[in-house]
């Protein structure tokens, strides 16, 4: 996976920093640090990756792969993070191989994991214990924002640790935002994906009901994307959606994931999210036509 598409770093210091987890998202994101010119090493739960990762990378700072989180931590100014959810990020955390037990005091952990506002106050409790500090930083844009490295970040935390992290993270990003103290980053990307969740039935809908209707769907697209109907999802996801093109990055099992933390979340705040309990459901029903590892866009196929 290439993730060498230009951008033009702001100057930064060079540091020593660590990367867990080279999924579809992480990898490109290890991969701009790279480039910014940090030393990084890398651990991947498949070691082959990490490998691979370095040796596409081998001409920038000295990239290393490591076999644990702890070896991968030491020493590292910075450890960043992207796994699959809260018993991952605990695995790659704790214990005796985590990499809380091999970072230097002061050093900053920054969970990219989409996780429980719950586990990143558990896990800032845990570090400040070990005179550590740890920022949850979930994103959003995509395997596309990864790649071309310009993913919006969400970040809960102590100021000081988010202002030495935002110039290195500053790497794949392109809005790096503190919200409030740790577990806020989850909270936010809850909120996101809430959005989202809607966004794509009511896009679904659209289309379905244009198509029935006999229209040319990719120029209606174009016209109602002029006005009060555009959003992000319109115009990456209509098109392809008509096509019947299912296969750009989130995938259906990792939305049900988040809104399982969204209604989860719900239920101890009160929060009332009928919309949002509804297409959960309407992405298990994707799931049961076999479309686990299709895109998010794919709610439409319930509808043809």
């Amino acid at each position: 996976m290439s993730s060498t598409n230009p951008k033009t770093y702001e100057p930064t210091p060079a540091r020593k920093v660590a990367f867990l987890g080279l999924g579809v998202m992480g990898y490109p994101m290890a991969g701009h640090l790279a480039l910014a010119g940090h030393a990084v090493t890398v651990y991947n739960r498949t070691a082959a990756k990490s490998k691979a990762w370095c040796e596409e990378y081998a001409a920038t700072s000295g990239p290393k792969h490591a076999a644990t989180p702890r070896l991968a931590a030491a020493g590292a100014d910075i450890v960043f993070c992207c796994v699959g959810n809260d018993d991952d990020l605990r695995s790659v955390t704790l214990g005796a191989d985590g990499a809380f037990a091999g970072m230097q005091p002061g050093a900053i952990f920054v969970d990219h994991t989409t996780a429980s506002a719950d586990v990143a106050r558990e896990l800032a409790t845990a570090a400040k214990t070990l005179g550590l500090q740890f920022v949850d930083a979930p994103v959003s844009g995509g395997q596309a924002g990864a790649q071309n490295g310009a993913l919006t970040v969400m970040c809960g935390g102590e100021q000081a640790a988010f202002d030495n992290v935002a110039p290195t993270a500053a790497a794949f990003s392109r809005a790096f935002v503190r919200l409030g103290e740790s577990g806020a980053g989850q909270l936010a990307k809850m909120v996101n994906q809430i959005c989202i969740a809607g966004l794509v039935q009511g896009l679904s809908e659209a289309v379905a009901f244009g198509m029935k209707a006999g229209l040319d769907m990719p120029q209606v697209l174009d016209v109602i994307g002029k006005g009060a109907a555009q959003s992000w999802q319109m115009d990456n996801r209509g098109k392809t959606m008509v096509a019947g093109k299912f296969d750009f990055g989130f995938a259906v099992d990792w939305m049900r994931k988040d809104l399982g933390l969204v209604l989860d979340e719900a239920k101890r705040n009160g929060a009332r999210l009928p919309v949002t309990a509804l297409v959960d459901q309407f992405y298990a029903d994707v799931q049961q036509m076999g479309g686990q590892r299709w895109d998010t866009s794919s709610l439409i196929k319930r509808l043809g």
